[in-house]
């Protein structure tokens, strides 16, 4: 064993190169640097540290100092041969650094679309810190761009999450542009904690938070679950940054009658296309009524309209339609076929 814990073997030849350059004082040759470079990516293999190398390496100059020739030379040797050295060393653990993120990479692929079979999807799970027979939620964040694993974005999330959490079976990651935290079940205040921190750092931002999922296709599921809701969000128009997927469950029973829908949507709301300037303004005009609690004048603020104006236009919809929006017996029938309108992209996109 060679000094600083080192075993001989990664110190082979380096007394020859010691004694060759003090006699000649000619460089390291190609063959000797590529020794050096190869001992070094062995070394980084074994887990050996590259300080504990050098030092090595330094004591063992001390212990085959030769006996004559020139002290710039010998050190000039001892400079090339720690460099070769540690070049090996690096290149090895770029080389582990980059297989690694390549096998976590594929390992968030197959976790986030279900593929691979689950038994052996648990087993890796462990190597990140997630143990997949206990429940799973998953948060997604969304801006108007795209972010990578290595952004600053991502980093200063990860940063804040480990910073208050530390390493609670905790996975960050990007997916198709979006960030993606996966947490247990049970601990709901990391992922809230992470829709805070990504809707400060992301600009326009949108996240939602899946439900709880139990098992090893849990975390498919919340998944799958907060992507349905970032898409409802987005075409309800929906303005609160931060959303429980389970607090929209209702919008996916409404559409699962498709044909359903279109029918109700375009029974009580196609008269509005008679009205001058089509039915869009119309809808709007329900739209931001409903959304406001039934307040007119709080609607008319939202449309920058008079409250005579919207009151005007609410009558206008109650005579095209027979459905008046002030009455509770018909509100939700038209509060329903509003919210299908805009689920279906009616009627820019006719049926």
């Amino acid at each position: 064993m060679a000094g600083h814990g080192i075993p001989e073997v990664y110190l082979d030849g380096y007394d020859r190169i010691l004694a060759a350059a003090a006699a000649t004082g000619r460089r390291l040759t190609r063959d000797e640097l590529d020794s050096r470079r190869a001992l070094g990516e062995r070394a980084a293999e074994a887990g050996l540290g590259l300080r504990a190398l050098v030092g090595a390496h330094l004591s063992a100059t001390r212990g085959h100092w030769p006996v004559t020739g020139d002290a710039d030379r010998v050190l000039a040797a001892v400079e090339q041969a720690v460099d070769a050295l540690a070049e090996g060393y690096e290149r090895a653990q770029r080389l582990a650094v980059r297989q690694q993120e390549a096998a976590r990479r594929e390992f968030i692929d197959d976790l986030l679309h279900g593929r691979s079979d689950l038994g052996r999807l648990a087993e890796r799970a462990e190597r990140f810190g997630l143990r997949l027979s206990y429940e799973h939620a998953v948060a997604v964040a969304q801006g108007p761009c795209g972010h990578e694993e290595g952004d600053a974005v991502p980093r200063e999330v990860e940063s804040a999450l480990v910073g208050r959490f530390g390493n609670r079976s905790i996975l960050l990651t990007t997916k198709e542009g979006r960030l993606v935290c996966i947490a247990p079940g049970d601990q709901g205040e990391v992922l809230a904690f992470f829709a805070k921190h990504a809707y400060a750092a992301i600009d326009g931002a949108r996240v939602v938070i899946g439900r709880p999922q139990p098992g090893p296709g849990g975390v498919v599921q919340s998944y799958e679950e907060a992507l349905n809701a970032l898409d409802l969000a987005e075409r309800l128009e929906l303005d609160e940054p931060v959303l429980h997927a389970a607090d929209l469950l209702v919008y996916p029973v409404l559409t699962r009658d498709r044909q359903a829908m279109a029918d109700l949507v375009v029974h009580t709301l196609g008269p509005l296309r008679q009205a001058r300037g089509g039915a869009r303004p119309l809808i709007d005009t329900l739209t931001a009524f409903f959304d406001s609690g039934c307040v007119a004048a709080e609607a008319a603020r939202r449309l920058s309209l008079s409250v005579r104006a919207l009151t005007y236009r609410l009558e206008r919809i109650h005579r095209l339609t027979g459905a008046n929006p002030a009455d509770p017996v018909h509100r939700y029938t038209l509060q329903t076929a509003v919210i299908g309108a805009r689920l279906l992209d009616w009627p820019d996109q006719p049926f």
